[in-house]
C-alpha cells in the first residue's frame, strides 16, 4: 500500500474531487445508503445501466471501482452514463486497496491517484468519456463471440428442458385471488421509472386495480409511485425492510436444487413467507405464478429481455426466460404497450368531468342570455 503524503503544490485543482467514502460489495445495496456528495466505493465488474442510473440519482460526487467498469467483453452502458453525467470515475483500484477504506473516511481523487486523509492510498485508471466511447464501440464488435456462446447455452437448455413450457409447477396457496384479474409485475430493470410514470399518468392502476407483484426491488419501485404491493417475490436481496412491512404476501424463489437464498433474511427479520420452487429468474417465476393462477392479463414493467440485460445480470443464457415468454405470451403485455392502448379509451372519471363541464356551460349561457333570463324570472314570479 502507498504511504506517500499528498503535497498540495504538486497537485492542481483541475479534476480534484474530495468527499466522504461510502462502500459496499454490492452496488444495489450501496445505492440506498449513499448521501449526495459522497464518493461511492464499488466492486462492480462491468457496471450495468440500472446500477449507473442509481448512482447518478443518488447524487454521488465520484465513483471508485475496484474492478473495471467497462471490461470490453460486451457493450455495457453503465460507465458511459456515469461519465456523461459529469461524475469522475476511477477504475481498477483493486479489491484489497478499496476494502481498507472505511465508511466516512475523507477521500480525494486526483488524476489516477486515490488519497485517504491526505495520504496516497492507491492508484487506478481515471476514465474519460472519449476513451469509454471508443471501448464501447470496440465491445460491440467483440461481443460476437460472446453472442455465439450465449445462443448455444440457450438452445442447449431449451433442447434439454422442453417440459418447462408444458409442466405445471406446484403453486403456493395465496391470500389474494388472481383469477380473471389484471396483474402488474414490476421488476426494477431498464426503464422501470419511465414505465411506471406512464402507467400512473394514464390512471391504469387506479382504474383497473390490478394485483401488484413486486419482484425483489420492484416492490420498492411500486412504493416510490404510491402503490402498495400485494405480493413480493424473489431472493429478497434488494427489497427494503420498509417494503416488507407493508403487509404483502412474501414468496421466496427457491431454485431447482432446493436453494432458497431469501429464506435466511426473512427468518432473521421474523417475517412469514411461502416458498415457490421453480427454475429460471425470479422475473420468470412471477410471470408463471400469475399465469398459472388464472390472470386475465399480465402487464410487465422493467423486464429483462435483451442479451445485454442478461450479461449485466451475469447470466450465460436466457432459456428459461424464452420458454416462460412462450408460455405466457397470450396474456402478456409490456407496460409501454398498455400506456399506448389504454390512453385512447375514455375513462369514467373523464366522462364525468365532461358531463359536468357541459352542465356548467349550459348554466352560464342561461345566466347571460336575455330571453332565457326573462323566462326564468316569469317562472319565479308565478311560483311565488
Amino acid at each position: 500500500m502507498f504511504t506517500r503524503r499528498r503535497s498540495e503544490p504538486d497537485l492542481p485543482d483541475d479534476g480534484q474531487v474530495v468527499g466522504k467514502a461510502r462502500g459496499d460489495k454490492r452496488t444495489k445495496d450501496l445505492i440506498p445508503r449513499l448521501e449526495p456528495g459522497e464518493i461511492a466505493l464499488v466492486y462492480h465488474q462491468d457496471i450495468d445501466r440500472v446500477a449507473a442510473e442509481g448512482l447518478i440519482a443518488a447524487g454521488t460526487a465520484a465513483v471508485v471501482n475496484a474492478a473495471s467498469s467497462m471490461s470490453g467483453r460486451y457493450p455495457n452502458l453503465g460507465a458511459l452514463l456515469i461519465t456523461q453525467a459529469g461524475i469522475p470515475l476511477l477504475d481498477e483500484v483493486g479489491v484489497e486497496t478499496l476494502s481498507e477504506i472505511s465508511d466516512g473516511a475523507i477521500v480525494t481523487i486526483e488524476g489516477d491517484d486515490l488519497y485517504v486523509d491526505d495520504a496516497l492510498h492507491g492508484k487506478g485508471v481515471r476514465q474519460d468519456r472519449e476513451t469509454l466511447e471508443q471501448r464501447y464501440e470496440a465491445a460491440k464488435v467483440a461481443v460476437t463471440g460472446e453472442l455465439t456462446d450465449f445462443a448455444s447455452n440457450t438452445l442447449e437448455y431449451i433442447a434439454s428442458e422442453p417440459h418447462l413450457i408444458t409442466d405445471r409447477p406446484e403453486m403456493p396457496d395465496l391470500r389474494v385471488d388472481i383469477r380473471r384479474r389484471h396483474v402488474l409485475v414490476v421488476v426494477r430493470g431498464l426503464d422501470y421509472r419511465e414505465d411506471m410514470l406512464a402507467l400512473r399518468r394514464i390512471g391504469y392502476v387506479n382504474d383497473l386495480k390490478p394485483i401488484l407483484i413486486g419482484v425483489d426491488g420492484g416492490a420498492d419501485a411500486l412504493l416510490e409511485n404510491g402503490y402498495t404491493p400485494d405480493i413480493i417475490l424473489g431472493d429478497f436481496d434488494s427489497v427494503s425492510q420498509d417494503a416488507l412491512r407493508k403487509g404483502a404476501e412474501l414468496i421466496v424463489h427457491a431454485y431447482s436444487d432446493g436453494d432458497a437464498p431469501g429464506s435466511a433474511r426473512l427468518d432473521r427479520l421474523g417475517f412469514d413467507y411461502k416458498v415457490f420452487e421453480a427454475p429460471g429468474t425470479s422475473e420468470d417465476v412471477a410471470l408463471n405464478l400469475a399465469f398459472e393462477k388464472g390472470a386475465e392479463l399480465i402487464v410487465l414493467v422493467g423486464s429483462h429481455t435483451s442479451m445485454i440485460d442478461f450479461f449485466d445480470k451475469g447470466r450465460e443464457g436466457m432459456a428459461s426466460t424464452f420458454l416462460t415468454r412462450m408460455k405466457v405470451a397470450p396474456i402478456l403485455v409490456d407496460a409501454k404497450g398498455v400506456s399506448r392502448l389504454y390512453r385512447t379509451t375514455v375513462r369514467k372519471r373523464d366522462l364525468t368531468l365532461l358531463v359536468l363541464s357541459a352542465l356548467f356551460t349550459i348554466i352560464v349561457i342561461a345566466a347571460v342570455t336575455e330571453p332565457i333570463r326573462l323566462v326564468l324570472r316569469t317562472l319565479w314570479l308565478n311560483l311565488n
